[in-house]
């Protein structure tokens, strides 16, 4: 190994990057010399919930390009540590980008240091990252991520979300990003319960992102023929886990089976 490396000077792998290799950095990518329209695709809908002991994240399939689905089956959240992961709305490449040089970030920072950052260190170093990457959102590369995490220091769940400049702003309860945001976070207003069990959060989740996609055509629903699920994250004391395909294909039809006789979804019970 390179002795230059041996002792990188710093806890940021993003910092390090700068110095080393700034042509790596999103933010210092100068080859767009003008705006970006629509031909780029964007990645939508992701939500977060809290639940009894950590938190859940859903974010469906679909990313488009105008009115074009230029793919059907993109993963938009993503694993950054062992106790937290990241949904990405926006330019889609930007965003993959952005989430694995933020993994990257807080492995570098745990070798260098010796321990984890805490829950709000994690989300002010990616608010830094997000700060990073303004010059190409001022050119349409635009990407906003929702950032959530388990706090073992209050045993709870805890979401933050971002805008171009950066935040980070922390939300209560439930919160969610992209171009069906304000379906979904309309869905969840009605469905969320505080202290509920992961598993019925996820289907809380599971049926913001269907009323997303009734109302917002850049949103994918459940594609049941070709077997394309929503991805779902849920993180506690036990750590990250994201659910398999046939777990979600589970919480899937038996929102569906509801559905055959309430299309509108459930209703919220008055109190």
């Amino acid at each position: 190994m390179n002795s230059l490396f041996t002792y990188t000077g710093s806890s940021s792998f993003s910092e390090f990057l700068g110095v080393h290799a700034p042509n790596l950095l999103p933010a210092r990518n100068e080859s767009l010399a003008a705006p970006v329209g629509d031909e780029i695709p964007h990645a939508t809908t992701i939500v977060a919930a809290t639940c009894a002991g950590g938190v859940v994240m859903a974010g469906d399939r679909r990313a488009t390009s105008g009115n074009i689905i230029s793919q059907r089956d993109i993963e938009k959240v993503f694993r950054t540590d062992d106790y937290s992961c990241m949904g990405i709305a926006g330019t889609a490449s930007t965003g993959l980008e952005l989430a694995r040089l933020y993994r990257v970030e807080l492995e570098h920072y745990e070798k260098t240091e010796g321990r984890s950052l805490s829950t709000e260190g994690k989300a002010h170093r990616l608010a830094t990252m997000i700060r990073g990457n303004l010059p190409m959102a001022m050119q349409g590369l635009v990407v906003v991520p929702l950032f959530a995490a388990y706090d073992p220091s209050h045993d709870t769940g805890r979401i933050f979300s971002y805008d171009v400049g950066g935040g980070p702003y922390e939300q209560r309860e439930f919160h969610s990003i992209g171009s069906g945001s304000i379906f979904a976070r309309g869905s969840l207003k009605k469905l969320y319960r505080e202290n509920s069990s992961p598993q019925d959060t996820v289907l809380a989740c599971l049926h913001a992102l269907y009323d997303a996609a009734d109302d917002d055509s850049a949103t994918g629903g459940p594609d049941v023929m070709r077997k394309i699920w929503p991805v779902v994250s849920v993180i506690t004391a036990d750590g990250f886990r994201r659910l398999p395909d046939d777990e979600v294909a589970e919480f899937v039809e038996s929102m569906l089976e509801r559905r055959m006789t309430a299309p509108e979804g459930p209703t919220a019970p008055l109190r």
